[in-house]
């Protein structure tokens, strides 16, 4: 386990992550560091507990509103024609 602090509107959170994850977790709070900036931004100050509030909204409409890729019969049929071109050459 890794410990590594995440810095959110000017106040550190220190967090836990697996060996080889610091990167990442790193990334997704700076992520979270800008949507929290934005909110604030728009709104003015807020209490910590109303912008997390504010930040959990924000973040779940956007990953609910995100429009999965679709896949057609037409790509399916080109993966399956990819996946016998490679088990042929295999055998």
């Amino acid at each position: 386990m890794s410990v590594v602090s995440i810095p959110i509107v000017n106040k550190n959170y220190t967090m836990r992550c697996g060996d080889g994850q610091e990167g990442r977790l790193v990334q997704l709070g700076q992520m979270v560091d800008v949507r929290a900036r934005q909110i604030l931004d728009k709104m003015g100050p807020l209490p910590e507990n109303l912008l997390l509030a504010t930040l959990c909204i924000v973040l779940a409409d956007e990953v609910q509103n995100r429009q999965s890729p679709s896949v057609t019969d037409d790509d399916l049929r080109e993966i399956l024609a990819r996946i016998r071109e490679i088990k042929n050459k295999i055998n």
